[in-house]
């Protein structure tokens, strides 16, 4: 079974939109005819990137204009991209021949070149850590089975180490700012559930325990003292699912663990918070809400 999705071509209006943690104030940046999907903030603060059918745009603060940024020949982006810490490099899962068939690249901002790092098929990105390791989701073939975990790879490319082999899907793997630990999901315990673990793959912990919600894409902000993570009523869809087209919470839970909070309701789900998109000051995050 395949758990993970590319773009479609919806036919809605998208809202890009801020949330200002200490006020509870929700800024609406741009209203776009078309579906776009997983905000992310450049390292330096001053634009927003995310994807739309299949290419990857950037929102200027500055002057509000939005702009193609040129991914060479990977013309089929799919919504599991990130930066490089330092905002040279993007990493992005695609493929060059147009398919959804997602590998993982890396693109330098600055010369546009394109360098293929993880070849295997079925592969996700979704971290980059400060010492040069990607994380992400990928699905491999184990034996009859499909199974979907959490790898790491160098960034300049070499060979991926597997850290999680739980049941069922694990995704949405992220480092932290500091590199020390990876927040992801796992419906290992029956509920999709956000989890951490070190570096490495060790100490493995749940850290949301929500009992009537699936929840995904945990978000670790950059002065490592909260997550946010998108949360869907369970029911909606199964727990391995991420579907777009939902009623769907936004929480939030002390980095240390703790009972969640509640910060938005909206229309939106797949492509809302694919990626981490705080902040670099941690004060606020970017998310995508939809219109039909």
């Amino acid at each position: 079974m395949e758990f993970k999705e590319t773009y479609e071509n919806r036919a809605q209006n998208s809202c890009l939109q801020l949330y200002e943690l200490a006020t509870g104030k929700v800024t609406v940046l741009a209203e776009i005819p078309h579906v776009i999907e997983a905000p992310m903030y450049t390292p330096d603060g001053k634009a927003i990137l995310y994807n739309s059918e299949g290419l990857i745009y950037r929102y200027d603060f500055a002057s509000g204009e939005i702009t193609t940024i040129d991914t060479a020949t990977c013309k089929a982006c799919n919504n599991d991209h990130v930066l490089s810490p330092d905002g040279k490099f993007m990493g992005i899962s695609g493929n060059v021949d147009g398919s959804v068939v997602s590998k993982i690249y890396t693109l330098n901002m600055e010369t546009h070149e394109l360098t293929e790092v993880v070849s295997t098929p079925w592969s996700y990105l979704h971290g980059w850590s400060a010492d040069g390791k990607l994380a992400y989701c990928a699905g491999r073939q184990v034996g009859d089975d499909m199974e979907w975990d959490i790898y790491t790879c160098p960034a300049a490319g070499g060979a991926e180490t597997r850290l999680t082999d739980a049941p069922g899907l694990n995704d949405g793997s992220e480092f932290s700012s500091d590199g020390k630990t990876i927040w992801f999901n796992s419906v290992r315990t029956g509920l999709m559930q956000a989890w951490k673990m070190n570096a490495d793959g060790t100490e493995q912990a749940q850290m949301t325990f929500d009992e009537d919600m699936n929840s995904w894409f945990p978000h670790i902000s950059p002065d490592l003292q909260k997550v946010v993570y998108l949360a869907y009523h369970k029911g909606d869809l199964e727990p391995g699912e991420h579907l777009a087209d939902k009623n769907v919470e936004i929480r939030m839970i002390p980095a240390q663990g703790g009972a969640p909070r509640t910060l938005l309701k909206i229309f939106g789900g797949q492509g809302s918070i694919n990626v981490n998109s705080w902040s670099p000051d941690s004060t606020h995050f970017a998310f995508v809400s939809y219109k039909a």
